[in-house]
């Protein structure tokens, strides 16, 4: 998804700046990458709300530049609710770029109806694709997500010619009873107890030696 975001020059910088283009609703931005020279920007903050809500990662930018850049950073006000500043990657069709997205669970586990509680250990994870690939959300199936059982990276389905960043092995999503913790759920057996047993027993047989 790709939509068109309107931007002017800032012939100034620093932080004075930067207040004074927030105070006319602008909100200031930086564009770099490709090896050319970085760029200081300003954008419409009513325009750049509209690209966030639309979910764009990708934007083609017009006005002051005219290039398809990527919202590499977002920077939000300290409530959370204006952004504040943008950093702009440059990009082509033909560019690979690491991004995270944001994990959405679909379907219904059977493990909830049997009583167990579903639990977003991950809630976003990296991908390394082209910007045209770029997805809004990462789709978890959890349709045959039973209690114990666990969705990994590597279980995801991913865009085509999309590879995951994130560990493969990082546990997404887990259904655990009543009790036990996500994380406990995730781990895998404990094996230390096991050897503590044996090393227990060897120790009774050599006292019994």
């Amino acid at each position: 998804m790709s939509d068109s975001l309107e931007v002017v020059t800032r012939p100034a910088t620093g932080t004075r700046e930067s207040r004074r283009l927030r105070r006319q609703g602008m909100v200031p931005a930086i564009l770099y990458g490709h090896g050319e020279k970085c760029v200081d920007l300003a954008a419409r903050r009513e325009a750049l709300e509209l690209v966030i809500r639309h979910g764009s990662r990708v934007v083609d930018l017009t006005g002051a530049v005219t290039e398809s850049a990527l919202i590499r950073e977002l920077q939000w006000d300290t409530y959370g609710l204006e952004p504040i500043h943008v950093d702009l990657l440059r990009v082509s069709k033909t560019d690979r770029v690491k991004v995270k997205v944001p994990v959405d669970l679909r379907g219904e586990a059977p493990g909830h109806r049997a009583g167990g509680t579903v639990n977003i250990v991950l809630h976003e994870i990296e991908i390394e694709c082209t910007p045209d690939q770029i997805p809004d959300k990462i789709h978890a199936q959890v349709g045959g997500l039973e209690v114990g059982g666990v969705i990994k990276v590597h279980d995801l389905e991913l865009p085509a010619g999309a590879v995951a960043v994130t560990d493969g092995d990082e546990p997404v999503v887990s259904c655990t009873m009543a009790g036990v913790k996500a994380e406990e759920a995730a781990a895998a057996p404990a094996e230390p107890e096991v050897i503590g047993r044996k090393a227990a027993d060897e120790g009774k047989g050599e006292a019994e030696e």
